[in-house]
């Protein structure tokens, strides 16, 4: 499974950003697609999960601020970032589960500007 995440770039304090992920590979099925984020000298943190069905789980941190939705038939999810604050400041890595292995994406840098 690969996985291409795309979105990041420099966004003012305030502003809104779209993260997206294709999975591309041979599997069936994918289960479990998600967003994490790592900041330099942090550990990588949960921001969101989308099972198959649409059941969402978010970080407490950007809990109504990211909204995060997956189209199946595209093995793609996105993560809508409303709202955006300078500690959000992080490299995103998508996530994606197949056959009970956790996949990773490459990470995409999201600057938020004060």
């Amino acid at each position: 499974v690969q996985l291409q995440a795309s979105g990041g770039g420099l966004v003012q304090a305030g502003g809104s950003l779209r993260l997206s992920c294709a999975a591309s590979g041979s599997f069936r099925s994918i289960g479990d697609m998600g967003w994490y984020r790592q900041a330099p000298g942090k550990q990588r943190e949960l921001v969101a999960t989308v099972t198959r069905l649409g059941i969402t789980e978010y970080g407490d941190s950007v809990k109504g601020r990211f909204a995060i939705s997956r189209v199946n038939a595209m093995n793609t999810v996105y993560l809508q970032m409303n709202s955006l604050k300078p500690e959000d400041t992080s490299v995103y890595y998508c996530s994606a589960r197949a056959y009970g292995i956790d996949y990773w994406g490459q990470g995409t840098l999201v600057t938020v500007s004060s």
